[in-house]
């Protein structure tokens, strides 16, 4: 049986208060997967203590590109803009069922672009009803303390809170996590979690699918 695992590292001696760096790798059946797979793992802090969150003046985006989403997994802040520009020579369309966050922008046709702004936490599946193999992946969140990993699965937290918080991954929606789902051979993809360093006494380091 053929399983996902995802082991996720950090540099020794840091602290919550200061800057925090850790690697993702992804394994299936033992053997380590690319790096650059880990670039759809979403890595975010959220601190016991209320975070204000501010959403950019400048909207995201996730742009139509050759039937695909563009970018294919972007995370957000509560009461972003994202705005679904059509970068094809086609008609398109953007939809989502998600509890909370649902919308459908309708068909809109080359250079034509379409707003939304998400007012809730939480995880966000994108469809094109025109053309259903296209999927984009959307995550809400209520910190702004979030980053990807780059293309050699290292990710860096510079400047974060000091006290106790969350140290959270979604790593779903990763193209190998998208594959283990509609393949029947695989179990559904399952991470462990490996962490290494010091933190103070009063920190409190958790970490969360």
């Amino acid at each position: 049986m053929r399983r996902l695992v995802l082991a996720l590292l950090f540099a020794p001696g840091f602290t919550l208060a200061a800057a925090l760096e850790g690697h993702v790798a992804l394994v299936v059946d033992g053997k380590p997967l690319r790096a650059e797979e880990a670039a759809d793992v979403v890595v975010y802090f959220r601190p016991a203590a209320a975070t204000a969150v501010k959403p950019p003046a400048v909207p995201y985006e996730m742009g139509t590109k050759r039937k695909q989403f563009v970018p294919r997994v972007l995370p957000v802040v509560i009461g972003s803009q994202v705005r679904f520009p059509n970068q094809d020579p086609i008609l398109h369309n953007a939809f989502s069922t998600s509890k909370d966050n649902a919308f459908d922008v309708g068909l809109y046709g080359s250079g034509e672009e379409q707003v939304v702004t998400f007012t809730h936490a939480g995880y966000v599946r994108v469809y094109c009803n025109v053309h259903h193999s296209m999927v984009g992946h959307i995550l809400v969140l209520d910190t702004p303390y979030f980053t990807h990993p780059g293309a050699d699965g290292k990710f860096t937290f510079a400047d974060l809170p000091s006290g106790r918080g969350d140290l959270r991954r979604q790593v779903h929606l990763c193209r190998s996590a998208e594959r283990a789902r509609r393949s029947r051979d695989l179990a559904r993809p399952r991470d462990t979690l490996a962490c290494a360093g010091r933190a103070r006494r009063n920190d409190c380091r958790r970490c969360h699918a």
